[in-house]
């Protein structure tokens, strides 16, 4: 699910990113709770009406905002007190009015209210994470007023196995349509999150999606796949697109480093969209070193692409039994390294 945090996948048009395959795209509440505010977007027709796009939109809780902004906000068992990160004025969120933000944004799936600590974390205050996540878990329920929209609770619980069975166990008896895993990708390593993923695809129910907050690269999405997710979000295709990296069929190229200043070849030939099918490899440095708006945009649009490319593989693939080949070709790709390409 590209991310449009606020209400906008950056320098993307939302006809660009259907013909790329978007199927969700993904808001968040905090950040259009403060600007323009959930009533104004209401007014204006929701949150589809709002942005322009007629497919499926998830809505974060503001939660991990706990994770992002933890130097502005105060938790309590009433919720989360923030202070804007624009203007420093007070933003409450509790798990009723997060609910009701997002029943007012209208988006087609929405997300508890948790707690979301980074990480490392001892288990003394995770564990009260956890159990605060729980306990406002039933709060979100029982304040959504909506039955057009899919409410997805969240497992905490970091690297501990014994809380992550915990707040899993919990989540489940709430019996919500689709669960979430969250608290990763917040300071743990990439070995950590794997082996919290692997302790729960034993655990997660096979009749619910299985959604992955905030990751990641493209391996980590096909490893995630392999451990029983179904769902992504993650700003890595277009922050990174913004600052002139692209993920290829070949594996990560950057722009900038200065192998490419005279390459006519297409970003990615094994690519059908608009950027490979029309620019250089030489021309998309230039608009980068320019500081031309069209190389960020380009490289964004394109990183989409390959990005719902990827997860249409991943699904043929699944169908077709051949989904262990496909995981080795995207690990053997990422984990190699290439000076003259990369840049590392």
């Amino acid at each position: 699910m590209p991310v449009g945090t606020q209400g906008s996948v950056k320098g993307v048009w939302p006809e660009q990113l259907d013909a790329a395959g978007a199927e969700v795209l993904l808001a968040n509440t905090y950040h259009l709770a403060l600007r323009p505010g959930a009533e104004r977007v209401e007014k204006l027709g929701g949150l589809h009406a709002f942005m322009g796009w007629p497919r499926a939109l998830l809505t974060d809780s503001g939660g991990f905002q706990v994770f992002s902004l933890a130097r502005l906000r105060e938790i309590r068992e009433e919720g989360i007190a923030f202070r804007s990160h624009l203007d420093g004025s007070s933003l409450f969120l509790s798990p009723e009015k997060s609910v009701e933000i997002q029943n007012r944004l209208g988006a087609d799936i929405i997300m508890a209210f948790d707690e979301c600590p980074a990480l490392p974390c001892e288990e003394g205050p995770l564990s009260e994470s956890v159990r605060r996540t729980a306990r406002w878990l039933l709060r979100s329920k029982a304040a959504h007023r909506r039955e057009d929209q899919l409410l997805f609770g969240i497992v905490q619980g970091g690297t501990h196995e014994g809380l992550r069975r915990e707040s899993l166990e919990r989540t489940l008896e709430a019996d919500l349509p689709g669960l979430a895993i969250g608290g990763l990708a917040v300071g743990e390593s990439r070995e950590q999150r794997l082996a919290v993923l692997a302790f729960l695809a034993a655990l997660l129910p096979r009749e619910r999606p299985h959604y992955l907050m905030g990751v990641g690269t493209p391996l980590d999405l096909v490893e995630s796949v392999a451990l029983g997710i179904d769902m992504f979000d993650c700003v890595m295709p277009t922050r990174v697109g913004r600052h002139g990296v692209a993920f290829t069929s070949s594996g990560r190229l950057r722009l900038r480093n200065q192998a490419f200043e005279s390459d006519g070849a297409p970003l990615d030939s094994a690519c059908g969209g608009p950027c490979c099918s029309r620019f250089s490899r030489g021309y998309l440095r230039h608009l980068l070193m320019a500081g031309e708006p069209l190389g960020a945009m380009a490289l964004s649009l394109h990183n989409i692409y390959y990005y719902t490319s990827l997860m249409a593989r991943i699904r043929a693939a699944i169908r077709a039994a051949t989904f262990p080949q496909l995981l080795g070709e995207v690990r053997e790709i990422y984990q190699r390294k290439d000076p003259e390409s990369d840049g590392e």
